[in-house]
């Protein structure tokens, strides 16, 4: 029981291990897409049609 943790490698293992993503490398890439999401946000402000799609309640033609 004195081997080196392989949890979460998996995926890689036909990667050499010491080109392997390292778990900052995993938090790096997670919080770059994070803010690459804001800013996309930010940048399209898509409110009024999210407001408007998901929130109103659409008029109905019924008798």
């Amino acid at each position: 029981m004195g081997g080196v943790s392989t949890a979460g490698s998996g995926m890689f293992k036909f990667l050499n291990p010491s080109r392997r993503p390292q778990p900052a490398d995993i938090q790096a890439a997670a919080l770059w897409g994070v803010a690459a999401g804001t800013t996309a946000l930010w940048l399209i402000q898509p409110f009024d049609w999210i407001k408007k799609t998901f929130f109103e309640k659409q008029q109905t033609d019924g008798n």
